[in-house]
């Protein structure tokens, strides 16, 4: 009968010791599910803080893009009142508008030197001559080189 409560806390020993094993290994991944939770939860809360600073940031950039504007316009518009304020000069006004029309319509004016813009092309002056970038054209006056 020794023998067999020997036997008994042998088992009874062994049991609590597989049990014990078993229940550190059940901790070690609760405990590791309970970190990777955690870092998790941080990385939301991270997330949703970048989030709330893009918010902020473009809220923030357009407000001064709006109050750039609002500056803009009242400076457009104080030189504006200042230039019919102050040049009231019609004749002034006409050449002016008159200049600018010309600048538009990319017309240079005349020019003192006499000298004509490149052509892409040779004038048909010659029934011989080839017309269209012709090599001799404009060269007979003027000597070759």
């Amino acid at each position: 009968m020794e023998n067999l409560i020997l036997a008994a806390v042998a088992a009874l020993i062994v049991g609590i010791v597989i049990g014990v094993m078993i229940g550190r290994s059940g901790q070690g991944t609760t405990l590791r599910q309970r970190r990777a939770e955690q870092q998790v939860e941080e990385l939301r809360n991270e997330y949703t803080r970048y989030q709330a600073q893009v918010n902020e940031h473009f809220m923030e950039s357009a407000h001064l893009l709006r109050r750039f504007n609002d500056s803009y316009r009242d400076i457009n518009q104080h030189m504006a009142r200042g230039a019919n304020r102050l040049c009231n000069d019609d004749e002034w006004l006409d050449e002016l508008g008159d200049e600018t029309a010309r600048k538009r319509l990319g017309e240079t004016g005349d020019r003192d030197d006499g000298v004509e813009a490149p052509r892409d092309y040779a004038p048909k002056t010659d029934p011989k001559a080839s017309g269209t970038l012709s090599e001799d054209f404009g060269l007979a006056g003027k000597g070759n080189a």
